[in-house]
């Protein structure tokens, strides 16, 4: 197996890794221009770029890029620092890049309304994996998801306990009713997903987060949670709605640290205040649950 078969095996499989490669080379290095080194999230090692201290360094930071999830180029003089003397002749130096290699970005949409037909189109082209859930077959079916990764017509209990969301995974609720929201909320707070987010205005989600914490849930497990969900464009179609979800899901995949407008009542109010005060719903909040199937 070569390292790009172990890449995708990686990938395939929901791991992380970062592949180091030397890319540039002034004078005589332990090595040799291109050569790759893969670093699992294990710690573990596939190839090399000449081994000693410039390996251990490069080794420490391909599991900050696995871990920043962001690039990094690291520049090495072999002849000007004792360090790297590899006991051969090298004086020269060398530019080593370091890549993150992501799993796919699995997106689960529960719901499979109108705004859940618009969102799998936007997000499938942004780059999401799409799996697609609903009770009703005439909702949840390939005609209407024909490029889905899956598309599951079952009970939302059924549905949840065969799904086995990972930390590269985000789920989105927009099922029919408040009744099924809260359920696929409760169970997906509890999983590691990076993000979910849940369609509705402020005072359902309010209604929502009291009702489950009161039957025992932690509030710090809301943390992550955008509900209302979406970036706050003025969206009022399913069509507008889809894009300003998909957007708050890009941010968080590009981990985007400047402030945005967020809609989230979880992002303007801790937590563990249970008794805030009920907020009308704005216009966005509104449109958000005229649109829910």
């Amino acid at each position: 197996m070569d390292l790009y078969e172990e890449i995708v095996k990686l990938r395939q499989a929901g791991r992380r890794a970062a592949v180091a490669t030397i890319v540039d080379v002034h004078g005589s290095i332990p090595s040799f221009k291109t050569a790759k080194m893969l670093v699992r999230d294990d710690g573990s090692i596939f190839g090399t770029i000449g081994g000693g201290c410039v390996e251990a360094e490069v080794w420490q930071a391909a599991r900050e890029v696995m871990e920043s999830e962001r690039p990094r180029t690291l520049t090495f003089n072999l002849n000007q620092d004792p360090k790297y003397d590899t006991g051969l002749v090298c004086g020269g130096s060398l530019e080593i890049f370091i890549e993150p290699i992501l799993p796919p970005a699995l997106l689960y949409i529960f719901g499979a309304g109108h705004v859940s037909v618009n969102l799998y189109r936007v997000a499938r082209s942004a780059g999401f994996d799409v799996t697609v859930a609903d009770d009703r077959e005439t909702y949840a079916n390939r005609e209407r998801f024909p490029e889905a990764k899956e598309v599951i017509a079952e009970d939302f209990e059924r549905i949840m306990a065969r799904l086995a969301p990972n930390e590269s995974s985000y789920i989105v609720i927009v099922t029919r009713g408040h009744r099924d929201d809260m359920r696929v909320l409760r169970w997906a707070v509890q999983t590691p997903a990076r993000y979910i987010g849940m369609i509705g205005s402020k005072r359902k989600t309010i209604t929502i987060f009291r009702e489950l914490t009161k039957e025992g849930l932690a509030p710090a497990l809301f943390e992550r949670v955008h509900a209302p969900v979406g970036l706050d464009i003025g969206a009022a179609t399913p069509e507008e709605i889809a894009v300003a979800i998909t957007a708050e899901l890009i941010a968080v995949r590009r981990r985007v640290v400047r402030d945005l407008p967020h809609m989230s009542w979880f992002h303007s109010h801790r937590p563990d205040l249970l008794h805030a005060s009920k907020t009308d719903s704005g216009a966005s909040d509104e449109n958000a649950e005229a649109v829910e199937d």
